[in-house]
């Protein structure tokens, strides 16, 4: 339990802690308490905060859970095997996705619930009806309606935490092999605890965090899937420890007396520090743990078998600490009608204060006036929110359904409308503009470059020089450079051949795939097989190539140095078996390696050429080391890697002493190719008004490249650069420069960028606004998202989406108030936290343009169509008191009341949302039409109260037309009027309808039919025989016709015909028929 910042306490549920994207840069991670207690978080947060009141219902109820469920402390452990105290010590390991436990299910969601203004407004004059002063009607009137709102969200709460209870207990209830002392025995996936050793086997989804201790495979290596955890597709290798990968089978483990160190839990997937020590017969033996040695829970054993030992169960494992309730954004549209209802009741409070203040305030006028309050509490529509819950299901369907965007799903249906009103689009390059997909387009040597066209030169270089017969030895010849080169590559990376056997034949034929982590690591061995050395077996201690006679060369592994954000460059100490040959070879940017090389006078500019030309490029050395130098090495780095405290620093640091004066062999270049109608897509969405802006991890060169063959940037534009600043001084400085240029293209450096946002964002942010487009390079996960909080913060009500493809963009997305994520070769990371997941960049143009447009317009009908709904009731009811005295009595029954909101008008309101203001062709073809949704004008003030005039106009129409037309009985008034009521809404969303739809006559002619035919089970409310009088009839239509003569403009048949285009765009009309004139 830990205070907010403000006095107040709170529980340390690690369950609502957002998902965090982690940079590998970052060795060191907050644990949660600090994410929450750290300074600037709060004050991050400061203008989210909710007011106290309504805090703490909240507060209260999760101090009730943090009395019966006190949180544990978690803490670093040392775990003897077997354990006997784990039960007792560490959490039990239940995967528990539920939102609510069955006891606080109940309170919570109806705490939930009441925080919404129209909710609770109802509560209360549903709460009122119970003292029989303020009673209008019977309790069904306002209970009623109440009560079914209300069961609607708990069912649809209770049925989606019962599939959470239901995926839990299918998960929970797995069985596994657990080894014992005696012997293996099964156990369900709840019953694992501290302290077990586990046998997984292949397709068997790892229970929980555990050191792998033994594989089936002879030298200690397995593969492992982990898209569950990091959404990353390629398979992981892990390593098992050497000290027990040597046992002959599990039960020798248990004569190993293993006691293993493991560090406090923590979120970060990418770091693990332990170690592990064994205190056998044979003496004690230690050795350190890296996240090379432990499976994550969640992840899936690809191949074979594996025993492991469990560290880490339930909450505490990275899976849990890493897993976060979905976050369910708040969209800038239900804002605006949360704002509408707000004035609604302003409006109904007002009135009310003028009918008692007119009747005069006498007697006990306050519960007068509170009975007023309840006449006209129509005027708040209830049932407003239960329709735009239920539209936004129907977009979600209708998006997911599209065939031309297929793959598109629609994670969160809560924010549909914000697509129709974007206004900055911030993206990634790498797989979302670009395919991920590499190619090898070059290879440098210093002397002569090599490409496409001359890669056939290159397999006769690298022929003469693995001939035996080629007298050829100077390291300065051209095969010897294409050799060094080639074996650089092949040796150099964490690249492993995978065999297939062709099961499809039925023949043993074997296909060989590569596995990496990465797509470049990928393509360089492929294209070094392709000319000629193959990359034929690889495993934790050996690397078999064959070159082009093939003829087989092994070496053996020595030391690997995997690749990290922060060093931007990996490693491998390997010998060639047979020799004393000892070679490092390290790989990696050319920003980090041009220090570390040899002299020389082409690396530099050659970089900047290739990356002018959009490729992607690396850096290739090596060093060659005498045994001694190794052995000297090899002590001081096992050393570093078996200390607990600051270990990652003094292995960067023994690591570091072997990088330099290294040999420069290559210089590679690689194409991330263009995704399909990128530049299409770029263009239709400059039209519309949105800026793009490019976040990218790559160099400035390569980052302009793209965005200038993409179309981000055109000719016509000025591209200003802006240069690392170190001084306030200077960046107002450049800011002004800035400004000065017109139509610019700003291209930063994440240095830059990173100190305009710590001490200028205010600044940085409205003048990069006026530039027509932006590229941010070299940007760490975390600077995308820090962009994305500051435009959304100093820009006003301008609503951000951001859009990527891999777990670098997690926090960016997630961020940003729309997030769109692509399933790309970078996994489905982005994908599964985004709002929107498509599969292709080209598709947001169709997903912005035509369904942003279609779910914001069609929610603006249905959100004024249902105030209408009570304004004009509200209005009949004022006239009516007004008429009579100013009575505190209800004009129509309370039931019939709920009968017309819901089956007499709720089918024709809501068919509103298959409405289409315009075709789908036009509005993809004038991406234009999207500015206009972004100034909010088919729902703003203006329409609001355009809206609530016609209401008043219809409201005093029918009434005092009925009172006008009354003949001998008052039920007579209740007939005519509310049947022109009724007929009067269904006239008005048949006017109102662009595109008709065969839902939409479906519904207008079922509820004038359900109408028609209660009039006959209603005898105490409707008068049987005059309703078939013709007197009925034609007082019915005259009040019918006479509230259409002024509204009947309102419609777009209408309209159109007497309304140019440019009249019609300013009140929020786009009729087909007079668009398609335009394009004429």
């Amino acid at each position: 339990m830990f205070a907010n910042g403000k006095g107040k306490w709170q529980p340390a549920n690690f369950e609502n802690i957002p998902l965090i994207a982690f940079d590998s840069s970052n060795m060191e991670t907050p644990e949660p308490a600090e994410l929450d207690l750290s300074l600037q978080s709060l004050i991050s947060r400061k203008d989210k905060k909710r007011p106290w009141l309504c805090n703490f219902p909240f507060n209260f109820l999760n101090m009730v859970r943090y009395c019966c469920c006190p949180p544990r402390e978690m803490t670093s452990r040392r775990v003897v095997f077997p354990c006997n105290d784990a039960a007792s010590r560490y959490p039990p390991n239940v995967v528990r996705n539920q939102k609510h436990s069955a006891i606080f299910f109940l309170p919570a969601v109806l705490i939930e619930q009441f925080r919404f203004f129209l909710n609770l407004f109802f509560l209360i004059m549903a709460l009122s009806q119970f003292l029989p002063q303020l009673r209008i009607g019977y309790l069904s009137t306002y209970w009623g309606p109440l009560c079914f709102v209300l069961t609607i969200t708990i069912c649809r709460e209770a049925y989606d935490d019962f599939k959470r209870y239901i995926r839990d207990k299918e998960i929970n209830s797995a069985l596994y092999e657990v080894v014992t002392p005696v012997g293996s025995k099964i156990f369900k996936s709840s019953s694992i605890q501290v302290g077990d050793i586990l046998k997984i086997h292949k397709n068997q989804r790892v229970p929980a965090d555990a050191i792998l201790l033994h594989t089936s495979d002879k030298v200690g290596t397995c593969f492992v899937r982990t898209d569950q955890l990091d959404g990353e597709t390629d398979w992981k290798l892990k390593i098992s420890c050497p000290l027990t990968q040597q046992v002959e089978n599990e039960l020798a483990l248990f004569d190993m007396q293993i006691e293993i160190f493991a560090e406090k839990p923590q979120k970060n997937i990418h770091v693990f520090f332990g170690t592990l020590r064994s205190a056998d017969q044979h003496g004690g033996q230690e050795e350190a743990l890296n996240v090379d040695n432990i499976l994550w829970r969640d992840t899936v054993l690809a191949a074979g078998s594996a025993v492991c030992a469990v560290v880490y169960t339930g909450c505490e494992t990275r899976a849990a600490l890493n897993t976060s309730q979905p976050r369910s954004k708040v969209g800038l549209f239900d804002r605006e009608v949360n704002n509408l209802t707000k004035i609604l009741f302003v409006l109904a409070f007002l009135l009310a204060l003028v009918m008692v203040g007119l009747k005069g305030f006498t007697g006990i006028w306050p519960v007068t006036f509170f009975r007023f309050l309840l006449l006209f509490s129509y005027v708040i529509p209830l049932s407003l929110r239960v329709n735009l819950d239920m539209a936004k299901i129907v977009y979600s369907w209708l998006i997911s359904e599209d065939k031309e965007i297929p793959g598109t799903v629609v994670r969160s249906s809560t924010i549909p409308e914000e697509l129709g009103r974007i206004q900055y689009l911030l993206c990634d390059k790498t797989g979302t503009l670009t395919q991920n997909n590499m190619i090898f387009k070059k290879l440098h040597l210093g002397t002569v470059m090599f490409n496409q066209e001359t890669f056939d030169e290159i397999s006769s270089q690298l022929r003469h020089g693995f001939d035996p017969k080629s007298e050829v030895t100077s390291t300065q010849s051209l095969a010897v450079k294409v050799r060094l080169a080639l074996e650089a590559l092949v040796l150099c990376n964490n690249v492993t051949p995978a065999q297939d056997e062709g099961s499809e034949t039925g023949d043993s034929q074997r296909t060989t795939t590569y596995q990496a982590s990465s797509p470049d690591e990928v393509a360089l061995v492929s294209w070094a097989c392709d000319v000629g050395l193959e990359l034929l077996y690889r495993d934790l201690n050996t690397i078999i190539i064959k070159d082009p006679f093939n003829r087989d060369h092994s070496y053996n592994i020595l030391q690997i140095f995997p690749f990290t954000s922060e060093r931007k460059r990996m490693g491998i100490i390997v010998q060639k078996v047979g020799t004393d040959e000892i070679t490092f070879f390290v790989k990696g940017a050319d920003v980090v390696l041009q220090p570390m090389v040899s002299y020389n006078d082409w690396l530099e500019e050659e970089c900047a050429n290739l990356a002018r030309e959009g490729l992607r490029t690396l850096v290739v050395a090596k060093k060659m080391l005498t045994v001694q130098q190794y052995e000297a090495f090899s002590t001081s780095y096992n050393k570093a890697k078996l200390s607990l405290y600051d270990r990652q620093r003094k292995v960067n640091e023994v690591v570091s002493t072997l990088e330099n004066d290294l040999q420069l062999l290559c210089l590679t270049g690689v194409e991330d190719q263009l995704q399909v109608d990128v530049r299409i897509t770029l263009e239709l969405l400059k039209n519309a008004g949105v800026k793009v802006w490019m976040l990218t991890g790559d160099k400035v060169e390569t980052a302009f490249c793209i965005a200038k063959s993409s179309g981000l940037i055109s000719r016509s534009h000025n591209v200003f650069q802006c240069p690392t600043v170190h001084t306030p001084r200077e960046a107002l400085q450049e800011l002004e420069k800035l400004r000065a240029c017109s139509s610019s293209l700003l291209v930063i450096s994440s240095a830059s960028l990173e100190f305009y946002l710590a001490y200028l964002p205010e600044e940085f942010i409205n003048t990069s606004s006026a530039c027509a487009a932006v590229v941010c390079c070299r940007c760490s996960p975390e600077q995308k998202a820090e962009v994305v909080r500051a435009l959304k913060k100093y820009n006003g009500r301008k609503l951000v989406a951001a859009v990527g493809d891999g777990g670098n963009d997690v926090s960016m997305i997630q961020a940003a108030d729309v997030g769109i994520g692509i399933v790309g070769k970078e996994g489905r990371h982005a994908s599964l936290a985004a709002d929107f997941s498509i599969t292709q960049f080209s598709s947001l143009a169709r997903l912005l343009l035509w369904h942003g447009r279609l779910c914001y317009r069609r929610s603006c009908s249905l959100s004024q169509f249902v105030i209408h709904r009570g304004l004009i009731v509200s209005t009949m009811q004022a006239v009516f008191s007004c008429i009579f005295y100013f009575a505190s009595v209800s004009l129509y029954p309370g039931m019939l009341m709920v009968l017309y909101s819901t089956i007499y008008t709720m089918f024709p309101v809501f068919s509103l949302v298959m409405d289409r203001d315009a075709k789908e062709k036009v509005v993809l073809t004038f991406p234009d039409l999207y500015k206009d949704l972004v100034k909010g004008r088919s729902l703003s003030l203006k329409t609001f109260l355009i809206w609530f005039l016609i209401s008043m106009y219809q409201g005093a129409v029918i009434m005092y037309g009925g009172i006008f037309l009354f003949e001998s009985d008052f039920i007579h008034i209740v007939s005519i009027s509310f049947t022109s009521l009724v007929i009067t809404e269904l006239i008005m969303v048949a006017l109102t309808i662009h595109t008709w739809h065969w839902s939409m006559v479906a519904a207008e002619g079922l509820s004038l039919s359900i109408y028609v035919l209660s009039l006959l089970f209603l005898p105490n409310v409707f008068d049987l025989k005059y309703v078939r009088t013709w007197s009925f009839m034609w007082k019915t239509l005259v009040l019918t016709t006479i509230t259409q003569l002024t509204t009947a403009g309102n419609s777009p048949v209408i309209f159109q015909c007497f309304v140019p285009l440019t009249l019609s765009c300013e009140h929020g009309y786009y009729p087909c028929v007079t668009v398609e004139n335009f394009v004429r």
